[in-house]
């Protein structure tokens, strides 16, 4: 069920890759005068070669005047590893706490530096916790594993052992 693709097999000559800086001119311009209202009828309109779909996500990742450009603050790097360790993966989540930022740009920013830096602090990105924990509590793991292991395979050997009987 569900929606037919914006662009589907008859839209062969929709235009893909990067985009002009007169592609970004019409998009800008089209949006402050009309509002985005319809995406998928939007490129039409706006005398665009694009798909809807990437008409909105170049407005909403590149090109809206609130999009707050340059490196993370230490506070905005703190709220998004806090709100990381409470909502996981959620970018838009977390995007809506720091106003100006997109998920995308908060996504790729923890992929490449916070979780490298939680690191190098000891601390594990996917669990906040610290990695001596983690391992202290993974090594206990292994030795239950072990030993319920050996459980396993003295109870099969002896139940072997009979039926040879």
């Amino acid at each position: 069920m569900g929606r037919s693709p914006c662009c589907g097999e008859s839209d062969h000559d929709v235009k893909k890759g990067p985009w002009s800086e007169e592609e970004d001119t019409k998009l800008v311009d089209y949006i402050r005068e009309h509002g985005h209202g319809n995406w998928r009828a939007l490129p039409k309109r706006a005398g665009l070669n694009r798909c809807g779909k990437s008409c909105r996500l170049r407005w909403n990742n590149y090109l809206r005047p609130e999009i707050k450009r340059g490196n993370f603050s230490d506070e905005e790097e703190q709220i998004i590893v806090k709100l990381h360790s409470i909502l996981g993966n959620k970018w838009s989540k977390i995007a809506t706490e720091l106003s100006g930022r997109t998920d995308n740009e908060i996504k790729n920013y923890w992929n490449t530096h916070l979780k490298k830096k939680l690191l190098k602090m000891g601390i594990d990105p996917n669990t906040h916790r610290p990695i001596s924990e983690l391992n202290t509590i993974s090594s206990k793991l292994v030795i239950t594993v072990k030993r319920r292991n050996g459980l396993l395979m003295n109870s099969f050997l002896t139940v072997l052992k009979r039926k040879k009987e």
